[in-house]
């Protein structure tokens, strides 16, 4: 069994305009993002996409569990990539009757650090939201620094919580600093990036930073207005 399936997939926004921009996000069987009311009104396709699996199919190499007691990360998120790339993602817009000249990748969590990840390793997506991502994971960072990508014209849109650094582990205590190096690094490869940082923990306003996530995408992807680099959540 794959983590990602076609059935599974589903449009949870939609313009009139079947040649629109798509987001594809990743998402969780178990514990669906709440994606209707954030991406409401964006002139781009919403794609919830499911993935089984959550701590083996979005990360990049395998890892020790964070807590006592708990798995270790499986490092399948190559797999998962290409479950979406060669499968996925053309026989669902194939079935949807979908067309769109651009598409993007956006997750929360996980999710983020795989949708950067995907970002980063293919030119299949031109934008990438990482939203709250876990760029906390150990040798992530080191990863993307020594990883040779063209991004030149590329858009990334980053958040992290302000609170997010004060979490209880250590290796959670990272992800602002990573988060800032991951920005300092894609704009170095001359990727366009929008770093957003807002009040909460990592399971705070999840709905809003999803939305502003999937804004910037949808003003990028259609190319709306001057993209700022950087700039504050509620501003």
């Amino acid at each position: 069994m794959g983590y990602v399936a076609v059935d599974d997939m589903r449009v949870v926004a939609e313009p009139p305009d079947a040649d629109a921009p798509i987001v594809y996000v990743v998402d969780s069987p178990e514990h669906p993002l709440a994606l209707v009311g954030a991406a409401k009104d964006l002139a781009v396709t919403v794609v919830s996409v499911p993935v089984r699996n959550w701590n083996d199919a979005l990360t990049p190499w395998p890892a020790a569990g964070l807590y006592r007691g708990e798995p270790d990360f499986g490092g399948e998120a190559r797999r998962t990539l290409d479950e979406l790339l060669d499968c996925a993602i053309p026989s669902f817009e194939e079935e949807a009757g979908l067309r769109p000249p651009r598409r993007a990748i956006c997750g929360y969590s996980l999710g983020g650090l795989f949708s950067l990840y995907a970002f980063v390793r293919s030119e299949a997506f031109g934008a990438c939201a990482c939203v709250s991502g876990s760029v906390w994971y150990e040798g992530w960072v080191d990863y993307l620094r020594d990883l040779d990508c063209a991004l030149l014209g590329r858009f990334a849109y980053l958040s992290v919580g302000t609170k997010e650094k004060r979490a209880s582990r250590p290796l959670l205590k990272r992800v602002e600093r990573n988060m800032e190096e991951c920005v300092r690094i894609l704009e170095g490869r001359g990727c366009k990036v929008r770093y957003v940082t807002g009040p909460g923990n990592h399971f705070a306003h999840v709905k809003e930073r999803l939305g502003l996530g999937l804004a910037g995408l949808a003003e990028y992807l259609c190319g709306d207005a001057e993209l700022r680099k950087s700039t504050r959540e509620g501003s």
